[in-house]
Formats: C-alpha cells, structure tokens, sequence
C-alpha cells in the first residue's frame, strides 16, 4: 500500500500520532490520590450543599407556589420536587404528607365530563416519571407507594374503531371507568393500571404489571396481565404478612 493511501485510511505517521495525542487527552484526568482527596471531596461538598440549596430555593419560591395554583386543595406537610407536566383543566385534591419525587405527569380530558379529578390520599408516595391520564376520575388512597415509572389512566388513548381514529374522535363515554386505589397499596416500578381497576386496601402489584381487573385487598398480583400470585393475611393490627 502506498504511502499517499496509507494517509488517507489514517494510518499514516502524522495522522497515527494525532489520533494517539486525541486518545490520550480523552483519557486525561486531574490526579485524585491520598494528596488530592481530601480536597476535591470538600469541593463535592460545597457541590452538594450550592445543588441542594438551588432545588429547595426554586422549590419554595417557584415550583410550589405555581403547583398550588392549579390546586383544588392541598393538606399540610406537602414535599415535591419539580413541577409536573400538567395538561388540561381538572380538579386535584391532595392530602396531607402527600410527597411528589422528582417529575410527573398529569393530563386531564374535559370531554366526558366537565371537571376531571385527581384524588391522592395522605402520606402517600409519587415516584419520579409517574403519569396520571383522566377524563372522569383516579383516587389514590392514604400511606400508598407508587414506584416511578407507575401509569394510571381510566380510558383508552383512542377509540377501537380505525375509522374513529382517522376522523380523530374521542373513545365514547361508555368507556371512560374510573381507577379507584385503596389504601397502603405498593405499585411496583412500571406499572400499567387501565380503565376501571379498583386495587384494594394493601394490595401489591408487582413492578411492570398490567392492570386490567380488579385487585383484592391483601393480595399480590404479578405479570400481564396481572393475576394474584400470593395472598397476604392481615395482621391484629392492620399491618400484612405473607400468607402460608
């Protein structure tokens, strides 16, 4: 091969040696050793202590007074963290010691009936990426955990019918069922809970189930869709164990 090829492939002795020094300075990096350590951990100190302060300013002066404003009502104790992606108009109540973790979404549809509503229980925990999609109604009951990735909606994106959706038509009215979830209920990351689910009271669904039936209290439901694989039996004092 000649040299004027070898050039051109890069394999020549100056583009070697270019692609050697690039290698190089990628790789590079300021020296942390037993010398160095202490000060750049202090550094990532101060890094922490100037991010922490900036999302708890922006938090209290911004994301929840503008959150609050789109608030039905909102109890006492309330923490979030970023602002949800919110479209739509509707109705959002939300108990006390209710706590939004990173950023969620909210669409609410006004075309079966006028007022949509969000419901959240107290004390209950909103994992990041969330989604809620309503066009009636989703309550959320008291102490429930809902791991991110979690999405509730209680209709259909689009109608069954193609010709509906080419004309862009709404799902019919008959097929919009409320989501209704009971209290202490645990929701597993990726959770897909549809139209007409009830979930009831310390239930467990494990992560990336489809809901597509009713739950029943005490129970472990698992795949998709989602079937009880364990039945949990309350304890005296309302709390659960595996059941035998």
């Amino acid at each position: 091969m000649s040299v004027t090829a070898k050039i051109r492939q890069g394999r020549g002795p100056f583009w070697g040696g270019i692609k050697r020094i690039a290698r190089r300075l990628m790789t590079a990096h300021l020296p942390v050793n037993r010398v160095t350590r202490p000060f750049w951990r202090g550094l990532y100190a101060v890094h922490v202590a100037i991010r922490d302060g900036w999302i708890a300013t922006r938090r209290f002066f911004w994301n929840e007074p503008l959150f609050r404003s789109q608030c039905e009502a909102i109890g006492a104790q309330f923490q979030m963290e970023e602002i949800p992606y919110l479209t739509g108009r509707g109705r959002i109540v939300i108990g006390s010691g209710v706590r939004l973790s990173g950023k969620s979404g909210i669409g609410f549809t006004s075309r079966v009936t006028a007022q949509p509503e969000l419901k959240i229980g107290d004390k209950t925990f909103v994992g990041h990426d969330c989604s809620f999609s309503i066009a009636k109604a989703i309550s959320i009951g008291r102490n429930c955990l809902l791991a991110g990735g979690v999405s509730i909606r209680d209709y259909d994106g689009h109608p069954l019918d193609a010709e509906a959706r080419r004309a862009g038509e709404f799902v019919v009215p008959e097929a919009v069922r409320p989501v209704a979830i009971g209290d202490d209920v645990w929701l597993g990351s990726g959770v897909r809970v549809l139209k007409g689910v009830t979930i009831g009271d310390r239930a467990v669904v494990a992560a990336g189930s489809i809901v597509v039936k009713d739950v029943p209290a005490d129970s472990v439901v698992a795949g998709s869709p989602a079937r009880v694989v364990k039945q949990l039996t309350p304890s005296p004092e309302g709390a659960t164990r595996a059941g035998e």
